[in-house]
């Protein structure tokens, strides 16, 4: 049973997948951190410092904090357009690494005359046809 379990950890897609998810904690922590300590202190100043969050209404013996839910909304979207923006640059700067094949331009063809088949550049007859051919 060890011999599997072995085996199993140290299979390629599964320590590709835990590095994945680390560095997947890792920028979930930078965009939390840009969003709270970057965008929300902006929108506060712009909005008043209005706290969302402690939106709420008491029907009968119940607090519904609907605020919450409407924060945890904004929350979602601005993480979403950091996340957005971020894989924007960083398909962008990939491409501009990516240096692009130089494309040759094609010769045309050369075609025989008389049975129109593909020929050789330097061709005398045509190997198809056997017509002389002038160069």
């Amino acid at each position: 049973m060890w011999k599997e379990f072995k085996q199993m950890i140290f299979r390629g897609n599964i320590l590709d997948m835990a590095v994945g998810v680390m560095i997947g904690a890792a920028f979930g922590n930078i965009v939390s951190s840009l969003v709270n300590d970057i965008f929300m202190p902006i929108i506060n100043s712009i909005t008043g410092k209005v706290n969302v969050s402690a939106m709420s209404v008491t029907i009968g013996e119940a607090t519904l904090t609907y605020g919450a839910f409407i924060q945890a909304i904004i929350d979602f979207l601005l993480m979403a357009i950091c996340v957005f923006i971020f894989v924007k640059i960083a398909n962008t700067v990939r491409k501009n690494l990516e240096k692009p094949a130089k494309v040759e331009e094609e010769k045309p063809k050369r075609v025989c005359p008389y049975c129109k088949s593909e020929i050789a550049d330097d061709a005398t007859r045509c190997p198809h046809c056997t017509s002389q051919l002038s160069n």
